[in-house]
C-alpha cells in the first residue's frame, strides 16, 4: 500500500503573521508523519513559506501554474519561477479555476505538461458538479477530464498526482460518503492503469470537505491515497488530526 499524501490548499487566505503562526504550529506538532505533507500557499507567500519550512517535513506547493514557459503573460507564474521558490507541487485545474477563470480540459492538460517540464509535480483536479452527479454523469465527467491530461502527457502520466474533488462538496460542508468517494477513485485508478506503465506511482487524493471528523474513514478506503484539504488546512489542530489519520505504507 503506497504512502499517502495530505496536502493543504490555503486558497486566498493568509497573512505574514498568520502564515508563520500556522506553520510553526504544524511543524511543532509533527513528529514523524506516516504520510507526505504539503501546503499549497498563495504565490505571494512562497518566499516566506520556503524560508519557514526549510529543513522541515512539510513540502511547499503553489495553487496554479502557467501553461506558458515565459513571455508576455502579465500576472502569470511559470513552473520555473515556482520551482525557484521551492515549490514541489502545483495545483492544476481546481474547480474554482475551471469555474471562475474558464479553464478548459485542454488548458488543464497544457498546464500539467508545463509543470512537469519545469520539475513541478502537478496535482490535477477532476470532479463533477451536483447537476452532473444527479444526472448520472459523474464517471463520464471525471474520465473526460483525466483523459485530456493523459492524452497530452501520456509518456509521463505516472509523474502526476490526481485529486478527485466533487464540486458539490467543496467548501459546502457536504462530503461524499466514503463509498461514493471510493467508487470514483476506483474509476480513476482503472483509467490510469490503462494509460500508464506504472499506475501505482500515482496518488489519488480526495478533495471535498475532508476534515478532522471524516478523514479517518475516507483515508481507510483502498483507492484513496490522501487528501487535498481546504478549510481544515488553515487550523493547525484539524490539519494535524487529518495527518495523524493517514495510514502507513
Amino acid at each position: 500500500m503506497k504512502k499517502q499524501w495530505i496536502v493543504g490548499n490555503w486558497k486566498m487566505n493568509g497573512s505574514l503573521a498568520a502564515n508563520e503562526a500556522l506553520l510553526q504550529a504544524l511543524m511543532s506538532g509533527l513528529n514523524q508523519p506516516a504520510c507526505g505533507v504539503a501546503v499549497c500557499v498563495p504565490s505571494v507567500y512562497l518566499a516566506q513559506c520556503q524560508a519557514l519550512l526549510k529543513g522541515s517535513a512539510i513540502e511547499l506547493g503553489a495553487q496554479d501554474v502557467s501553461q506558458h514557459e515565459q513571455g508576455a503573460y502579465t500576472g502569470e507564474l511559470s513552473a520555473a519561477m515556482l520551482r525557484e521558490f521551492g515549490a514541489r507541487f502545483a495545483i492544476v485545474g481546481h474547480s474554482e479555476r475551471r469555474q471562475y477563470h474558464g479553464e478548459t480540459d485542454a488548458v488543464v492538460a497544457a498546464k500539467t505538461q508545463r509543470a512537469l517540464a519545469g520539475g513541478v509535480t502537478p496535482i490535477v483536479c477532476v470532479g463533477e458538479t451536483l447537476a452532473e452527479r444527479e444526472a448520472g454523469k459523474t464517471e463520464e465527467v471525471v474520465k473526460r477530464q483525466l483523459a485530456a491530461v493523459i492524452h497530452t502527457n501520456g509518456h509521463c502520466i505516472s509523474e502526476i498526482v490526481v485529486a478527485y474533488e466533487p464540486v458539490w462538496a467543496i467548501g459546502t460542508g457536504k462530503t461524499a460518503s466514503p463509498e461514493q468517494a471510493q467508487a470514483v477513485h476506483a474509476v480513476l485508478r482503472a483509467q490510469l492503469q490503462a494509460a500508464s506503465s506504472n499506475p501505482a506511482r500515482v496518488p489519488i487524493l480526495y478533495g471535498g470537505s475532508m476534515n478532522a471528523a471524516n478523514a479517518a474513514e475516507l483515508l481507510a478506503q483502498p483507492d484513496i491515497d490522501g487528501g487535498l484539504v481546504g478549510g481544515a488546512a488553515l487550523k493547525a489542530p484539524d490539519f494535524l488530526s487529518i495527518i495523524a489519520a493517514a495510514r502507513k505504507n
